[in-house]
């Protein structure tokens, strides 16, 4: 953690926003024999998904990509707010704490390029995967030890979790 008072910073989440390419996937494109886009998803990050969820934190995701893939994704773990072919980070951002009359202290944010720097310098707390470019890493408040879609998303609701003395732990019967 690149600062002393992160773990007080991450008390106060209530929401965590994704970014999908190269954060929920390990952004490589894959097109099959027909030109269909594919996407490569952890099922780790996922299950982080799921805990925060359980905890009663909000997820969200921001992707600048018309993806019905990553749209699927979304619904599939049960995300709140999914905002697809978005160019303007900061301002869904912004525009989503005002609606759920939320402190932007109150939000964590999680990407790995330059077209996620903006929405990071708004938000309470940011982090971004072990592979991102080097501009995000130098900004990002929590690096992860693990590369965009392999971990990082979970690795990062696990620290939001555990600031805030949750359980990564799914209850029986979930």
């Amino acid at each position: 953690m690149k600062s002393e008072n992160l773990k007080e910073r991450l008390k106060n989440i209530k929401v965590l926003i994704m970014d999908v390419d190269g954060t929920l996937t390990d952004g490589a494109m894959y097109y099959n024999e027909n030109g269909e886009e594919l996407k490569r998803f952890s099922t780790r990050d996922g299950m982080g998904i799921t805990l925060l969820n359980n905890a009663g934190i909000q997820t969200g995701v921001i992707t600048s990509e018309y993806s019905e893939i990553a749209y699927r994704r979304a619904e599939k773990l049960k995300i709140n707010h999914i905002i697809i072919g978005s160019h303007d980070k900061k301002s869904e951002i912004l525009n989503l704490s005002e609606k759920l009359n939320l402190s932007l202290d109150d939000v964590a944010y999680i990407g790995d390029d330059v077209n996620d720097i903006q929405a990071m310098q708004v938000v309470g707390v940011s982090a971004c995967p072990n592979d991102a470019v080097h501009n995000v890493i130098e900004i990002a408040d929590y690096t992860c030890s693990h590369n965009g879609g392999n971990g990082a998303v979970r690795e990062f609701a696990e620290q939001i979790l555990l600031s805030q003395n949750k359980s990564i732990i799914l209850p029986e019967n979930w």
